[in-house]
């Protein structure tokens, strides 16, 4: 074991003096994350948020009744009314941005219910600047404006409005806290945690196998009396701790993402501010026990993660060609960390917990959102366990063959 460590230190010594690694490992996860998790949340609230209290440019073709008018254009506590101008052709306007958005009356527009009128809604749609702002209140105007002039035709007949909603519904969210707090963007915390850690096992892996064969000092050191075996589990074992490196300062990351959201987040936060931080995971918060489960999956993963890189590493002749053969094993977390923003959809069965890398993912899901579950837990740490086994065995293999240093 002395051996192995006295191999592992001259490893991560070497890894220490490269400061791009350090960067990778520890700046980066430890500014990424919270910069996602409140940064991005808060700039989309910010974004979205500042679109009701901007007032908006809207073109009119025709005439508008005085109310409907006066609903466009007042302000509210919530949101500022828009600002109504004429103009001749409404789609070239909103082409050339002259407008935000434009109305055009196709026929007479009524002022009492009983009657009914055509109006256009000119904007770029799928514009979130427009469809956040003034095609937004828009929409809303229009709504309240038909509301109204049904609840005076109701008052003429003295009849109640409500015998146009006879059923009302009302909505409870059921989500336990946790889930409701983790937001839209939940999936992305396991993807930015295993690229991390992808990332921090990259350089210590290829310069201690494919760097060596490249400077020409791998000969030399299979020459030494020490075991191969001993000399690969301690390059395993350098490689490991610098993978967890960069997962631990990526946990840190994502325990901060809570005391900095509440430091951040403006006092004053408009209705709609709140909702979109809340939906994009803004005001994600994590316990001591939800950290702790992230921390073994990700201590598994790194494992698994380092062993794969040394496995592949072991066949390139130099660093560059092993970054090669490296770059795929992105798309390996990438991909299904994606797929995970359909999770809702999927039926997943207790034994893709099993299954390396991804159960991982499901099991840093399943934490964000509060929904973790010990077998769950105990089935991705097993699964990654028994592949870095696998892969170490191979690797060990492949370190014992006499060509090792002369990879051609």
């Amino acid at each position: 074991m002395a051996s192995i460590w006295s191999v592992a230190r001259q490893e991560l010594l070497a890894t220490l003096r490269d400061r791009r690694t350090l960067s990778s490992t520890i700046l980066v996860p430890l500014l990424l994350i919270p910069l996602f998790t409140v940064g991005l949340p808060l700039l989309l609230a910010s974004l979205f948020g500042g679109q009701a209290q901007t007032r908006q440019t809207v073109g009119v073709v025709g005439t508008l009744p005085p109310a409907l008018r006066a609903q466009l254009t007042q302000d509210s506590p919530e949101e500022k009314g828009v600002r109504l101008t004429k103009v001749t052709d409404p789609t070239a306007a909103v082409q050339r941005g002259d407008v935000d958005a434009a109305l055009k009356v196709q026929s007479a527009l009524p002022s009492v219910a009983g009657k009914s009128g055509t109006l256009q809604l000119f904007y770029k749609v799928g514009n979130l600047r427009a469809e956040s702002g003034a095609a937004g209140k828009v929409r809303s105007a229009v709504a309240a404006y038909n509301k109204a002039l049904v609840g005076q035709k109701l008052a003429e007949l003295k009849l109640s409005p409500s015998l146009l909603t006879p059923v009302q519904l009302s909505t409870v969210n059921a989500s336990n806290a946790a889930e409701a707090s983790s937001g839209a963007l939940a999936f992305i915390v396991p993807l930015f945690l295993l690229q991390f850690i992808l990332a921090g096992a990259t350089a210590s892996a290829t310069d201690s196998t494919a760097g060596e064969r490249e400077r020409g000092t791998f000969e030399a050191l299979l020459a030494t009396p020490t075991p191969r075996s001993t000399l690969l589990l301690g390059k395993l074992t350098a490689t490991t701790l610098t993978a967890l490196t960069a997962a631990a300062f990526s946990v840190l990351g994502l325990s901060l993402s809570a005391p900095i959201a509440l430091l951040l987040t403006p006092a004053g936060q408009s209705a709609a501010q709140s909702a979109t931080q809340q939906a994009f995971g803004g005001s994600l918060a994590l316990g001591a026990g939800s950290l702790a489960a992230i921390l073994l999956t990700a201590t598994t993963s790194a494992l698994l993660i380092s062993a794969l890189l040394l496995t592949l590493s072991l066949f390139a002749r130099s660093v560059r060609e092993a970054q090669t053969y490296i770059a795929p094993l992105t798309l390996l977390i990438v991909l299904p960390a994606t797929l995970l923003q359909f999770a809702d959809f999927l039926k997943t069965g207790t034994l893709i917990y099993a299954v390396p890398l991804v159960g991982s993912m499901l099991v840093v899901l399943d934490t964000v959102k509060g929904a973790l579950t010990t077998p769950h837990l105990l089935l991705s740490l097993a699964g990654n366990l028994v592949a870095s086994a696998l892969l170490t065995v191979v690797a060990t293999r492949l370190f014992g063959r006499e060509g090792v240093a002369f990879r051609s």
